[in-house]
């Protein structure tokens, strides 16, 4: 199997097997993961054998190295089942980096510093090319919020978007205040859903702080408001919330 590099920011290449046709669909999402393994030699394992139905366009080292596994024009195998904004078949849609990191099994540590400037270089690279709107760069939580928790609450999304990757604002603050969480239910309930909807999550709009609600309150604090992850949405997290949205770039 043979594989050119689409950037030169690649410094070699590792071919995986796990990939397929993009269904006649273009990319323009940008998923981020963690790789939450042991070390980088069994990610990369990992994501070329054929037994694991895993791989990513590319791996991200901790001293910033770049290797490329699939190429971009193929579908790489990343996301699994997940949706944002009613796409559902995200691995054709996007463009998967995994980011060596133990994850939240390994204490959840601070990205290095090299590491997140090659993964910045790398987004800026991708994103410039297919045309990847800011706010389609998103965590594998993000787009799975029941399932994954990656790349979690300690990776620096606004590291990222002050660099041009990625739409962040800051957080509001930590305040006492009302609050909504599991088992709340009503209109201001019903809104806060439509607002999260409104983002791009998968989340139906019913009214009640039900278990999916709190997989999203969760996965957007990890990846917005990460000061406290807990799946209550506070005041905090829905003054975020109401920033975001106000911030959207025009369609």
């Amino acid at each position: 199997m043979t594989l050119t590099p689409d950037t030169p920011l690649a410094r070699k290449v590792a071919p995986s097997p796990n990939q397929g046709d993009r269904r006649g669909l273009r990319p323009d999402m940008l998923i981020l993961h963690y790789t939450g393994m042991e070390s980088s030699a069994a990610a990369l394992a990992r994501l070329r054998d054929p037994m694991s139905e895993v791989s990513a366009h590319y791996v991200v080292f901790e001293d910033g190295g770049t290797v490329q596994l699939v190429a971009e024009a193929a579908r790489a195998w990343h996301a699994g089942a997940g949706a944002w904004k009613g796409v559902t078949d995200i691995n054709s849609r996007s463009i998967g980096i995994e980011i060596v990191h133990p994850g939240h099994v390994g204490g959840l540590p601070p990205y290095p510093d090299a590491q997140i400037a090659a993964v910045i270089a790398l987004g800026l690279d991708i994103a410039g090319r297919w045309g990847i709107p800011q706010a389609r760069v998103l965590a594998h939580s993000d787009i799975a919020p029941e399932r994954k928790e990656d790349p979690g609450e300690t990776f620096p999304w606004l590291r990222l978007a002050e660099a041009g990757l990625g739409h962040c604002v800051p957080p509001a603050p930590l305040r006492d205040g009302r609050f909504f969480a599991e088992g709340d239910a009503g209109q201001p309930v019903e809104a806060l859903q439509a607002m999260f909807a409104l983002y791009g999550y998968d989340l139906p709009v019913n009214g009640t702080f039900d278990a999916r609600t709190k997989a999203v309150v969760t996965a957007f604090q990890r990846h917005f408001r990460q000061a406290r992850v807990d799946g209550v949405a506070d005041s905090s997290t829905i003054t975020t919330l109401r920033d975001l949205l106000a911030s959207l770039p025009a369609a």
